[in-house]
């Protein structure tokens, strides 16, 4: 249970940083990155939070909204890691043509 209370506020905290951290950027590969790394940590967010709420009320209806929890948060965690490896991709490509300066 501790365990998840830390993940919990760990990845609240990281998709926090990664939002900020979007308004610092002017080049749009980089805020699409970085917007990546943010439903990643957001996923884990919403996918704790719901294996939180079962562990600590262990009822048939914390079951249900732990399940439709953890199914919008493995969404967000694999549209955030296609984005995040995609866009990885661009960034390296554009540093190879000397694009990003």
């Amino acid at each position: 249970m501790p365990i998840l209370i830390s993940i919990f506020v760990v990845s609240i905290v990281l998709y926090l940083y990664f939002k900020v951290r979007i308004l610092n950027y002017k080049n749009p590969l980089y805020m699409h990155y970085t917007n990546g790394k943010a439903r990643i940590a957001l996923g884990l967010f919403i996918s704790t939070f719901g294996m939180n709420q079962y562990a600590h009320y262990q009822s048939q209806f914390a079951l249900f909204i732990t399940i439709i929890f953890l199914a919008l948060g493995v969404a967000q965690i694999v549209y955030g890691y296609k984005i995040f490896k995609h866009y990885r991709q661009e960034i390296l490509k554009a540093e190879a043509a000397g694009d990003l300066g």
